[in-house]
């Protein structure tokens, strides 16, 4: 099984470049942030008709996520306990004998504003969570847009971002808190080495120089750590035309 996670930065403009990449890479399950759509305006019978169920939830404008997958999610949740927010941001969803959880997490904007200190309380009610969630799912996958990096080897350079927004200590913590559970960095189980990054800026050239960051993660809960056979990042989708500032993180999963 092929799980991904994309943060597409708008499903309206990157409908086409969607299509083509899951046509190529033939993942099982998709899992979207930055999604920027109304539900009612969700792209369902086009992606019904590259071989996806769809479950969303949307917001005009900002936020938004959404998981695809063959078979079709059962036990969807929106919205968790404790945590009353109108930022379409969680989605949860049971595929086949899988429990998805898809987190498009806050920015921060800056250490000290208002939004960072919001990003910490979200991520320790989201934390809550996916402590209940894995209680109840062993074979528990949490992935999306995590707007962290994990350590110094998923900084284009650590000491130019110092402990600025995304890179900061208190943030790190509250992604070790989420993988103490029980949940392992995917990616990690296959490569130690820095300078592989999920996302450039649009500025100052940044994709061809590889000044990214890897924010965009895959954590699965310990009973899945043996299944896990592969992890990529996928760079192509960032070299097309009009791309998301983000591009496709892969797991394989052999589940037989």
């Amino acid at each position: 099984m092929k799980i991904a996670s994309w943060n597409v930065n708008s499903l309206k403009v990157r409908l086409p470049q969607l299509t083509q990449w899951t046509a190529d890479a033939k993942p099982d399950i998709v899992a979207l942030q930055e999604t920027k759509l109304e539900d009612a305006k969700f792209p369902v019978d086009e992606l019904a008709a590259a071989g996806y169920h769809a479950v969303f939830s949307g917001q005009k404008t900002y936020n938004g996520v959404a998981i695809l997958a063959r078979e079709a999610p059962r036990d969807v949740v929106t919205d968790i306990p404790g945590l009353d927010d109108p930022q379409r941001r969680i989605l949860a969803a049971t595929i086949g004998d899988l429990r998805v959880v898809d987190l498009y997490v806050v920015n921060g904007k800056a250490v000290g504003d208002e939004k960072y200190a919001y990003k910490l309380d979200w991520l320790a009610k989201v934390r809550e969570f996916i402590a209940r969630e894995h209680e109840r799912h062993p074979h528990l996958v949490v992935l999306g847009d995590f707007n962290i990096c994990p350590d110094d080897r998923d900084v284009y350079d650590p000491v130019a971002w110092g402990e600025d927004v995304l890179c900061s200590p208190p943030e790190r913590a509250g992604l070790k808190a989420i993988t103490d559970l029980g949940l392992h960095d995917s990616f990690r189980l296959f490569e130690s080495q820095p300078q592989h990054f999920s996302w450039w800026d649009y500025r100052q050239a940044a994709f061809r120089r590889n000044m990214g960051l890897r924010i965009d993660l895959i954590l699965i809960g310990d009973a899945l750590k043996s299944a896990a056979k592969a992890a990529a990042i996928d760079r192509e989708p960032r070299r097309w035309e009009r791309p998301s500032d983000h591009t496709p993180v892969t797991l394989e999963l052999d589940l037989r």
